[in-house]
């Protein structure tokens, strides 16, 4: 546990942005997963939104356009 002022004051904050990092996971999760009848429209708006994680914070560069990558990939699966 937490003792000194500071450390306390970093156990708070680490609370605040695990939820406002999970919010945004949440809502990311929620525009990659879109219906197939509309996927292309549903990868253009998660495109930016998988992107802006990335500005956020909540994921690495690199994850986010392997993620990128491989939604495009499944798009292009089922137009063919």
């Amino acid at each position: 546990m937490a003792n000194s002022p500071q450390a306390k004051k970093r156990a708070r904050t680490a609370a605040r942005r695990t939820e406002i990092n999970k919010n945004r996971r949440t809502r990311i999760k929620t525009f990659i997963g879109g219906d197939q009848a509309v996927a292309a429209e549903a990868f253009k708006n998660a495109q930016p939104e998988i992107m802006r994680g990335v500005t956020k914070g909540i994921w690495h560069k690199s994850t986010a356009s392997r993620k990128v990558s491989r939604l495009a990939k499944r798009v292009k699966a089922m137009a063919a």
